[in-house]
Order: C-alpha cells, then structure tokens, then sequence
C-alpha cells in the first residue's frame, strides 16, 4: 500500500518525547550552513540523538560540529565516501526507535521533522517520506525536478507503487527496519535503494508535504545528472531481486 497520509491524531510533545528519533545528518563541506542547521535541530529535535558524520570535509565543517555540538551529539569523522557512506556509519551508532536523515544544508528545516515522526507514530512498521512535490514549491529548479520526477516514475513504473518523491531527503523509518535493509549504496543513489527496498518488501510508505528550499548549484548543491543514472540501476537492481523470505517487521 502506498499512499499520501490521512489526517492524525494530535500527539503531545510528552508522548513524542517517549518516543526517541536518531537524526543522521551527512556533511561534506557545509561550513556555511551547519552551524544554522545544529541551532535548528537544538531548538526543534532537542529529545532526539544527533548523530553529525563529517564525510571527509576539505573546509571547516568538521572543526564547526565539534565546536558547537552537544555533549550527547555523537560525531563520526571517515574519509569522503558518499552520502550513502555516511548515512551507512552514522546508522551503526543509531538507538532511536525511529531514524531520520537531515542534510546539512537548508534546503529541508527541521521545524517539519515532529510532522513526520507523528504520522510513523501513528503508522508503525511504515515509512515516512516528507514530499516536496504534494504542495507547490515554486523554487524547484526544473532540471532537478525532471530528474526527481523520472526516477519517481520508474519506482512507481518497476514496482506498481503512487509515490510522489521517492527522492526526498526526509525519509524517516523505524531504527530495526532500516537497518535490517543492509544498504550498500556509497552516493546519492542512497535514496533509490530506501525507495526500493520500501516497495519491493511492501512496506506502506505515508506521504506527508513539506516545506522545501532548493539551492543552486553555484550556492553548494551537489547531487548531479549522473546520479540519476545510477539511482536508475538501483532501482532496477531491487526489482530485479526476489522479496525476502523473512517479513522485515
């Protein structure tokens, strides 16, 4: 089943603080935006674990982090390896009961992150994607919403599903089930291997709109088109493999 969320009961700040979230923020040189970005998840996320993973920084970030972090923040430093890389060593040290991932730039606010955590909590044992596209965001670039747009359509295409973004950054899952994923995916192509993962076990995905504020390419955005090829071959390569045997929940 794969549908946009209904309307949830309203969940107070003391039932979501029982509920613990692991945020997993990737960084490759961000110096001018983490320091916005750790005041924000302090303000808004201050009951979740912070988990920052440095992917081999060739600016200020890592210094930054550590300067600012929170005696609990875990901080993970590794030789640049990829979004996926990093997101894969940040998930090791994870105990929520639910992950989410938070890029280090501004383009997603974590104001949006307790939006989705009340709809997992409402749905467990389902994936959580925050959609840019369920709600006009008018300053999508139209090269990256094409390509975001293609590679939702082959999902939907390969594996008879009605996302609306399957290449959001705001995928939110419990803790057990992504891990039980096994990823292996290096670069952005990260994003595919959740997305098919999720369709191939049949696991409900709920789609919840959100706010989002691209940045060009010249301001430090980095994914490029041929990461849409290679989101292409996972996709391809999930489908391609039968389901597991054993239920991920």
């Amino acid at each position: 089943m794969y549908d946009a969320c209904s309307p949830v009961p309203t969940i107070s700040l003391h039932d979501m603080n029982s509920i613990t979230l692991s945020i997993l923020v990737p960084v490759y040189n961000e110096s001018r935006t983490i320091v916005t970005i750790m005041n924000a998840l302090r303000e808004h996320c201050s009951d979740a674990q912070h988990i920052y993973i440095d992917d081999g920084s060739t600016d200020d970030s890592l210094a930054i982090i550590r300067a600012h972090a929170r005696a609990e923040d875990s901080v993970i430093t590794q030789k640049n390896g990829g979004k996926g890389s990093a997101i894969i060593a940040g998930l090791k040290q994870a105990t929520g009961q639910y992950t989410i991932i938070q890029d280090a730039d501004l383009e997603y606010h974590p104001t949006q992150i307790s939006t989705l955590l009340q709809v997992a909590i409402s749905h467990p044992q389902c994936a959580v994607f925050g959609s840019r596209f369920l709600q006009w965001n008018p300053s999508t670039h139209w090269r990256f919403r094409l390509g975001n747009q293609l590679l939702t359509k082959l999902s939907n295409l390969l594996f008879g599903a009605h996302i609306t973004d399957s290449y959001t950054c705001y995928k939110l899952l419990p803790t057990d089930l992504l891990r039980s994923f096994a990823l292996v995916s290096r670069g952005f192509e990260l994003e595919a291997e959740i997305t098919g993962k999720c369709l191939r076990r049949s696991i409900a995905i709920k789609e919840v709109p959100i706010e989002y504020s691209p940045r060009s390419v010249d301001e430090g955005k980095k994914i490029r088109w041929q990461d849409a090829w290679k989101g292409m071959v996972v996709l391809c390569r999930e489908r391609l493999m039968s389901a597991p045997t054993v239920s991920a929940e």
